[in-house]
């Protein structure tokens, strides 16, 4: 295994991946995987922050006919949910974490800090982003790369179901070809399903790498912090 490229990193987590091939709740074997994956790059000495999603136990379609900020707070609920899961699983392995949330809830977590976000990483604490930014419309891939932004992280590491960007959804077309690199623009001009228009062009403001990847069975976290070819880069190509 090469050594890293990064020295601090986000890895945005989506519900679905902690589902695992359940349609809703937590797979404990992913969560255990996931964890086990998540040290291994603590181990290594790279700062690991991560955002959850919360799409295993609530996403806003399924909330027909409710109001729209209603039904994305009962999202961010649900992104507590599984960020405390995963302190939980961690924790268990001896690795000090912090639940920050972008809603207060002063029992189970602190409020969410830019300075106190740093700081755990520079104490080699895992921190794990709960709640997205905190308000609705905004989904947790934006949360995702404003929290890049805000404590400076060299990547965004996206963690997905599928294992790669592909021109064409995959599921509904099997001749979908893979995407190994691309640039910000082209994946919003084609309207590539990655991450969200606003997170992509946040992203793209501030130069920072996405690198989108299947969770899969090698510890393929490790692999994309160490600039392994897995997935698919997108950044600003020359």
């Amino acid at each position: 295994m090469s050594s890293p490229m990064y020295k601090r990193v986000i890895l945005k987590l989506s519900g679905e991946a902690l589902a695992g091939s359940k349609e809703f709740g937590l797979d404990y074997d992913i969560l255990e995987k996931v964890s086990r994956d998540i040290l291994e790059v603590h181990n290594s000495g790279v700062e690991i922050a991560v955002v959850v999603g919360g799409g295993n136990f609530w996403r806003g379609k399924m909330g027909i006919g409710m109001e729209r900020t209603t039904a994305d707070h009962m999202g961010m609920l649900a992104t507590a949910m599984n960020a405390l899961a995963l302190q939980d699983s961690l924790e268990n392995k001896g690795v000090d974490t912090r639940v920050l949330t972008a809603i207060e809830m002063r029992q189970i977590a602190e409020p969410y800090i830019r300075r106190r976000a740093m700081r755990h990483l520079e104490k080699r604490r895992i921190v794990i982003f709960a709640c997205g930014t905190g308000n609705p419309y905004f989904s947790t891939d934006t949360a995702a790369a404003l929290r890049a932004a805000e404590i400076e992280a060299g990547a965004i590491l996206l963690a997905k179901n599928v294992d790669s960007v592909y021109d064409s959804d995959p599921n509904r077309n099997n001749k979908a070809k893979k995407i190994e690199e691309i640039s910000y623009m082209d994946v919003i001009n084609r309207g590539l399903a990655a991450m969200d228009t606003t997170a992509v062009t946040l992203c793209m403001e501030n130069n920072i790498p996405i690198i989108v990847f299947g969770l899969g069975n090698g510890n393929n976290i490790m692999k994309a912090v160490a600039g392994e070819k897995i997935g698919t880069k997108i950044h600003a190509m020359k």
